[in-house]
């Protein structure tokens, strides 16, 4: 799984500078929860612990090679991280932008932002055992920087200097130069026991099993099947007012289907208790059967607060049909997204627009001087039209058509130099436009089949080529496409990992973010802007600048996101708390927080509490 962001979210409110050891950490602002809170407020302290949660991978891959999550070669079982690995601080669902003590009793900012300290607390324990000191951290740290992991570890810790040992409890990171967001990235790196794999370089350390401090051990496996995790009756933290009410289920099992077919059939036999959809046709139209009809299975959709993030198709600029942005704009006009959302996907989306939709660094208009004063040195390198109003994707409602995109289109092609010839479109030395579209999702075709008829008006050839997800990751990683489609996630909190997907740096490293293979000055001084913050005033001038050069780049062309989490579950065998947070990741919320019945309902005590008024 590609690195992302750790879990904690930006809050826009009033700057602070914190200078003295506290039980948490605000990026911007006061915690919401104080000194003395017993719990996070969407959970249920009372939550009975037992039973079993039965899920269905959330990944692509139909198998896992390895109980390594951080390697680059090898898939690992879904949820593995999250479950077996303790952080210094962790983050609510109900806040963005704050960690909070998990594995570190307190965390200490220097006044100067050079370094943060973290006093790990006297009764936190890997899974044999043995305590979590300082050294287990700052060999988890050099590990995850080192030559076996993905660059996306290098990218976003680059700012941080080193890590130093202060004593057995205590440990202490320095950073190249002052950044707010470094206390919480550095919070929030998973850290394991310097005995896992003792020995071996990490890239050997494959099925050694992962020595953590999570709630969950590894169980029961069967390879190409499922993966059990079972509760550790002894995890050290089940009372922190962090951890109080998770970790609920005795077992967590993960089972593994070839396709969304056999995924579908299989959570409507009842082998597995909830799934997530992504699906708006499999949502609308196949989410159905004897056990939805009976009460057993429930549809669910929990709204939240999150990000939109930027799912899109992405353009690899490596490619030299690829390279002008004349020719990325008219693609993007081929493609019928009001079509799309009403004919195919019953109306249940909103189209992406930027990289920051939904969050308080959206950008709208046009620039402001303090935006301009960002760009302005840039003016050779930026769109002309990034220095007008935002770009908004092109519509084929209202006052606007198909047919005058492609219009627009066709003139943006002639400028670069395409004609039609023949009725194909070809340059100067007669070359066709013809791209691949890669893919290694089921019914993928079906989104892109639209968009190749919309293109082929315009002469241009789009073939579309499905590859099993080994090889797309493989070709993923050598930035061997034309196009793809990526599901970015959005965050409140932008940073360092952006130089991971826009940098110019990573732009030619192997296996890193960078998929359109941006390279350009102007987005390496926004993301230095944005990270050397100091105030959220100076943070989203930065944070404008970036969203408006990417989006006139046209580098992705904007796909589409939903407000709810659509989920189908077993109500008679779960339950979940009342309070819905608005920052849950889905799943997450349901591992963390859900509880199993117990016992489970039957037909007959689900008829029984229905006339009494329950569920």
């Amino acid at each position: 799984m590609r690195f992302w962001k750790f879990c904690f979210l930006l809050a826009g409110a009033s700057t602070v500078t914190p200078t003295w050891a506290d039980h948490a950490y605000a990026l911007w602002g006061q915690p919401k929860y104080a000194q003395n809170f017993a719990h996070f407020d969407y959970v249920n302290p009372q939550a009975p612990k037992g039973g079993e949660l039965r899920l269905v991978s959330n990944l692509r891959t139909s198998t896992f090679d390895k109980y390594n999550p951080f390697t680059i070669k090898g898939s690992a079982p879904a949820y593995l991280s999250n479950l077996m690995f303790d952080t210094l601080l962790t983050g609510s669902m109900d806040e963005t932008a704050t960690g909070y003590g998990l594995l570190a009793e307190d965390v200490t900012v220097a006044a100067d932002g050079l370094s943060a300290t973290f006093r790990i607390r006297p009764q936190a324990r890997f899974h044999d055992g043995k305590p979590v000191l300082a050294h287990d951290v700052k060999h988890s740290y050099e590990t995850l920087v080192g030559p076996h992991t993905s660059p996306g570890y290098k990218t976003m810790l680059a700012e941080v200097a080193a890590c130093e040992v202060l004593n057995d409890r205590t440990v202490r990171f320095t950073f190249r130069s002052p950044n707010r967001e470094l206390p919480l990235t550095v919070g929030g790196l998973p850290i394991f026991s310097r005995d896992w794999g003792a020995g071996k370089p990490f890239n050997e350390v494959v099925m050694d099993t992962p020595i953590g401090s999570g709630p969950y051990k590894i169980g029961p496996v069967r390879f190409g099947k499922d993966i059990t995790y079972v509760r550790d009756a002894h995890y050290w933290a089940k009372d922190l007012p962090v951890r109080r009410g998770t970790g609920n289920f005795d077992r967590i099992s993960v089972k593994i289907y070839k396709d969304n077919t056999a995924k579908l059939e299989a959570l409507k036999a009842g082998e597995f208790d909830l799934m997530r959809f992504f699906s708006a046709g499999d949502w609308a139209r196949r989410v159905d059967g004897r056990k939805f009809r009976t009460g057993e299975l429930v549809k669910g959709e929990f709204a939240h607060k999150l990000p939109t993030g930027f799912q899109s198709y992405v353009l690899n600029t490596r490619r030299p049909f690829l390279q002008d942005v004349r020719v990325r704009e008219a693609l993007g006009l081929a493609l019928d997204y009001e079509w799309m959302n009403r004919q195919m996907f019953y109306g249940a989306y909103q189209r992406v627009n930027g990289i920051f939709g939904n969050t308080v660094c959206q950008t709208t208009g046009s620039p402001t001087p303090q935006e301009l004063a960002l760009m302005q040195p840039f003016g050779d390198v930026l769109p002309p039209a990034a220095f007008g109003p935002m770009t908004v994707p092109p519509r084929t409602d209202g006052d606007s058509s198909l047919r005058d995109n492609l219009r627009k289109a066709k003139g943006l092609l002639a400028a670069a130099g395409w004609t039609v010839q023949g009725g194909v479109l070809r340059n100067s030395d007669g070359q066709a436009l013809v791209l691949e579209y890669m893919d290694s999702g089921e019914g993928g075709q079906r989104t892109v089949a639209p968009w190749q008829r919309n293109l082929q008006k315009l002469g241009i050839e789009l073939k579309y080529r499905a590859v099993d997800f080994a090889l797309y990751q493989q070709r993923l990683q050598k930035f061997d496409f034309d196009i793809t489609s990526i599901a970015y996630q959005g965050t409140n909190n932008p940073g360092q990992e952006f130089a991971d997907l826009f940098g110019s740096a990573a732009a030619d490293q192997e296996d890193s973010g960078n998929f359109p293979g941006v390279k350009s000055k102007a987005v390496d001084a926004f993301i230095h802007a944005m990270v050397s913050a100091k105030t959220q005033e100076q943070l989203l001038p930065a944070c404008h600048a970036l969203e408006r050069a990417i989006a006139h780049g046209h580098y992705l062309i904007p796909q589409w996101s939903a407000n709810t989490h659509r989920m189908a579950y077993n109500q008679w065998r779960l339950e979940h708390p009342a309070v819905i947070p608005p920052y849950s990741s889905g799943e997450g919320w349901v591992i963390d927080t859900w509880w199993a019945r117990m016992p489970p309902l039957t037909a007959d005590t689900a008829a029984a509490e229905l006339r009494k008024g329950g569920q």
